[in-house]
């Protein structure tokens, strides 16, 4: 009798914690379509080679496909060599945007980094990422070639 009552009690428990759970989904899902989305037209910028100390900045354009206006938070680089700069303001719906993230081009070489990207949107956080190489920095000339003149010693001594 008691492992009745026991099998009943477990039975009206996962029913219960079940249909809860199915009752959150369909709110979140009310809240979903309500919402901001952002979409991006790309999500990873390959800049190629890139000359030393060249232009390192990508321009992600994005639009608020959503409903509800979008407020980007927070946009987290992967390190301190790439900085992101977003719009402060919320976007309204069907508006366009875009993040500039610019990359430290005196670092030589291959590279990849990513961008968080936190919002209000339904499908928010986004990574996006930017990759490419740097060339190595031109040669810097130390010691004077032939063809430069450079005053003798004997001829500034004469001088004074």
């Amino acid at each position: 009798m008691k492992s009745i009552i026991f099998v009943f009690l477990f039975t009206v428990i996962s029913a219960g914690v079940t249909f809860s759970q199915t009752m959150s989904h369909k709110d979140s899902v009310k809240v979903a379509k309500n919402a901001a989305f952002l979409m991006f037209e790309n999500i990873t910028h390959d800049f190629g080679t890139i000359p030393y100390n060249g232009d390192g900045t990508a321009d992600f354009k994005f639009k608020n496909t959503g409903k509800s206006p979008l407020i980007i938070s927070n946009c987290q680089a992967s390190c301190g060599c790439t900085v992101p700069d977003w719009p402060k303001d919320p976007i309204v719906k069907n508006a366009s945007g875009s993040i500039k993230v610019k990359y430290n081009t005196t670092r030589v070489g291959p590279f990849q980094k990513t961008v968080t990207v936190t919002s209000n949107s339904s499908n928010s956080p986004i990574v996006i990422t930017i990759k490419g190489t740097v060339e190595k920095a031109p040669e810097e000339k130390t010691v004077p070639t032939k063809d430069e003149t450079v005053p003798s010693i004997n001829k500034v001594n004469q001088q004074h």
